[in-house]
């Protein structure tokens, strides 16, 4: 056994642990990273964006080709090759993580390649009975697959996010439990290449985190491409019969059974807390689980910072990261700031997306701030009908009476690249006559939010 002192140690190696790595290493020369995972990278590139989007896209390829006729185009056969499909996103994922790799093993850091939990405030044993003590930690350690209990669940096989992304076969019919984020992605890629997808989700709408109206768009694109979608249930038991899983479940007061080959456990994700000893260290968790922190990623023992998904408050890669770069500017005492979260960037690769930036009605409402809003629809604008794209709306919400606008939403084709010229808008602090000042292309997607906003300067005006 031995023992060893840092200026800062971070437990966990992905995103977020990667970027407070670094950025501590600008002040700090010794800096070590701790990570016993079977493969070094972390969740976004190896079971999250990285791969999903990957096979996503490749999904909305072949769902083009399906319906090529709408564009006057005779594609007689289009289908996936499971296997084909498989190599090329190992080889994408495979080219980020072995250069995430080689950062982590650069002489930049001490790596171990162990899984370490807190023995007192200020130090962490690993696995092999090493210890090491630090001036500063942060904790990156994400998250892990939520297995709620449900009655059956557990007697039956069940696939995850991560094994819907290594599959070598299709299935032939799968039920996918819950409606969040992943769930629905998911849902609409099985659907995509070729299985038959029942999707189950327990509250009245699905993308519950999302408006009701965005989450009605999506309801009617799935349904349209074929998903039976079922909302507002309760399951009462899951179990095999005669080689098929069988969800019996209630739906609007009435009992439903479905049947499919396979069974997909999207219930969401949780904090990846456990085993790492936080008591020993004076750290508290909050109901959640997640690890409580204050404005600076501190944790109740200030000497310890967390970022990423194990903290929360947003499960998204750029917020972990600059949670990490935070956290370790300010344990070296870099100058740093606060993360804005009014100005938070969120994305769901369904198709159409769904994009928010910033503010929503209710935030203005709890905040009693006096504000309009405009929107416009996809089905009424040139490009989106000239690409077939006319699921969505976009909607703009700016301050009265200045016009500053301090939130976006976009539901609609390629969602998630349109919002970044407003999530511009409300990081800068841009006002609806601001944005009108430039030069929207003709016919782009992206003009669209010239509407909304032609229409908020009329009003803005006219009360001026």
């Amino acid at each position: 056994m031995f023992k060893m002192h840092y200026d800062f140690i971070v437990i966990g190696g992905g995103s977020g642990g990667y970027a407070g790595a670094r950025t501590a290493r600008e002040k700090y020369a010794k800096v070590a990273i701790v990570d016993g995972a079977d493969k070094l990278g972390g969740l976004c590139i190896l079971k999250g964006c990285m791969p999903s989007k990957t096979v996503i896209y490749a999904a909305e390829v072949l769902h083009h080709a399906h319906h090529g006729e709408q564009f006057g185009l005779k594609i007689p056969q289009a289908k996936v090759d499971m296997e084909a499909l498989r190599i090329r996103k190992e080889k994408i994922i495979g080219d980020f993580a072995d250069y995430r790799v080689q950062e982590l093993e650069s002489d930049q850091f001490k790596l171990y390649r162990n899984n370490a939990r807190f023995i007192d405030e200020k130090t962490i044993i690993l696995d092999n009975g090493n210890q090491l003590s630090g001036d500063h930690f942060l904790i990156a350690t994400g998250s892990i697959i939520n297995h709620p209990i449900i009655p059956g669940l557990d007697s039956v096989p069940f696939l995850t996010s991560d094994e819907v992304l290594t599959l070598n076969s299709l299935p032939e019919s799968i039920i996918v439990l819950g409606g969040g984020i992943v769930a629905c992605e998911l849902t609409q890629y099985l659907n995509r290449i070729g299985s038959k997808v029942t999707m189950i989700q327990r509250s009245e709408h699905i993308l519950k985190e999302s408006s009701s109206k965005a989450a009605n768009v999506i309801e009617n694109a799935f349904r349209d491409e074929g998903i039976e979608l079922y909302t507002n249930t309760k399951i009462e038991n899951i179990s095999l019969n005669n080689e098929k899983i069988q969800v019996t479940f209630s739906h609007r007061g009435k009992k439903v059974i479905c049947k499919a080959t396979q069974i997909l456990n999207s219930l969401g994700r949780i904090p990846n807390t456990l085993d790492l000893g936080l008591e020993n260290a004076g750290i508290d968790l909050l109901p959640s689980g997640h690890i409580k922190i204050n404005a600076n990623q501190q944790t109740s023992n200030a000497r310890v910072y967390a970022a990423g998904d194990c903290c929360g408050p947003h499960e998204i890669v750029h917020i972990a990261i600059m949670q990490g770069e935070l956290a370790a500017k300010h344990a070296s005492g870099q100058k740093s700031s606060s993360i804005i979260y009014d100005h938070l960037l969120k994305i769901i690769f369904t198709d159409p997306q769904v994009a928010t930036v910033g503010l929503t009605d209710q935030d203005l409402l709890n905040r009693k701030t006096d504000y309009l809003s405009a929107e416009f629809p996809f089905n009424d604008h040139g490009k989106s009908i000239l690409m077939e794209a006319k699921y969505g709306y976009v909607k703009v919400l700016a301050r009265k009476p200045d016009g500053r606008i301090v939130g976006a939403e976009c539901v609609g084709k390629d969602a998630g690249e349109i919002i970044h010229s407003l999530a511009v808008a409300v990081s800068i602090e841009a006002t609806v006559n601001d944005l009108l000042k430039t030069h929207w292309y003709h016919p782009t997607l992206s003009e669209i939010w010239t509407y909304p906003l032609e229409k908020m300067a009329e009003e803005l005006n006219d009360t001026t």
